[in-house]
């Protein structure tokens, strides 16, 4: 049977996805390649076989099919599929080599139903399960021999971590109209002090442009981004050593880690399973086919 975590409230993702779907244009979509490309060190995604587990706005598997890749998204949030639904209709229509479903990383059986990937992708998803290190055993299970596991978990920061469990519950506590409200008054004393620092060294125009280039990180906004950190709910994080040690003893490498310093956000690990003497994707190797069905384009 199909395990599902439902707490009460839970942040609701796909709303905030469909806002942002008005933003995506040519030049995030650009981006957004640009950024799977070289975490990956590669030129091309052709030929291989994607699987974004937790699909979000669908923007990153936009990337990866323009890239080239066999991809299949998927999300529990039904209005993350439609968002990732909506950009496959606008970009790929009529697409068989992309197919989209609604279930849950933690559904055993529809995971083993999918084969295996050269690239299983999750970015800042499976903390949000509810049941992190359960969904990232299922999702290191989808990966070929000599393919990628593509993750970014939160930091855990210690008491840090604790106290923003407390706020995001009390965000999903709040009626809709006042959680906007909550988020810009959370987020105050981070961008506060970042905009006096920088106004107090001169560097003012460095705040501003993080606003208006955000979207050069993955293609993402800002805004969205903030309202995704505040809300975010169920909540888990893990420290880089942990998730290392949690891969190494299923057979995974670590090839490449982006740390946020300690802070707040997202780790982001690379991860091969088999053999370290493969030098980039061209050589990935393929033991299982994956099985992509159940499609809702």
């Amino acid at each position: 049977m199909e395990k599902q975590f439902q707490p009460e409230p839970r942040f609701e993702f796909g709303k905030n996805w469909r806002n942002f779907l008005d933003l995506i244009n040519d030049e995030r979509i650009v981006i957004a390649q640009e950024s799977l490309l070289k975490m990956l060190e590669a030129d091309t995604l052709a030929g291989k076989t994607f699987l974004d587990i937790g699909s979000g706005s669908g923007l990153s598997s936009l990337a990866a099919r323009r890239l080239g890749a066999k991809v299949h998204s998927f999300d529990f949030d039904s209005d993350s599929v439609a968002c990732t639904s909506e950009l496959k209709r606008r970009y790929f229509p009529a697409d068989e080599q992309w197919t989209i479903a609604q279930a849950s990383v933690l559904d055993k059986d529809y995971m083993d139903s999918l084969g295996c990937f050269d690239i299983v992708y999750s970015w800042g998803v499976l903390h949000h399960t509810g049941a992190m290190w359960e969904a990232i055993e299922n999702a290191q299970d989808r990966v070929d021999h000599g393919g990628c596991l593509f993750l970014a978990i939160y930091n855990d920061q210690g008491g840090w971590s604790v106290r923003w469990k407390y706020i995001k519950r009390m965000y999903n506590a709040l009626p809709r109209s006042l959680q906007p409200v909550f988020a810009v008054f959370v987020s105050i004393p981070r961008e506060g002090l970042s905009a006096v620092y920088l106004l107090v060294t001169g560097r003012l125009r460095l705040y501003l442009r993080s606003w208006t280039n955000y979207q050069s990180k993955r293609g993402m906004s800002r805004w969205y981004d903030i309202l995704d950190w505040v809300g975010g709910w169920p909540f888990e994080v893990a420290k880089p050593e942990e998730v290392f040690e949690f891969l190494k003893h299923r057979g995974f490498s670590l090839l490449r880690m982006k740390t946020n310093g300690g802070g707040s956000g997202c780790n982001e690990f690379i991860f091969l399973k088999g053999s370290r003497n493969m030098p980039n994707l061209e050589s990935l190797g393929r033991e299982c086919q994956p099985v992509i069905s159940a499609a809702s384009s």
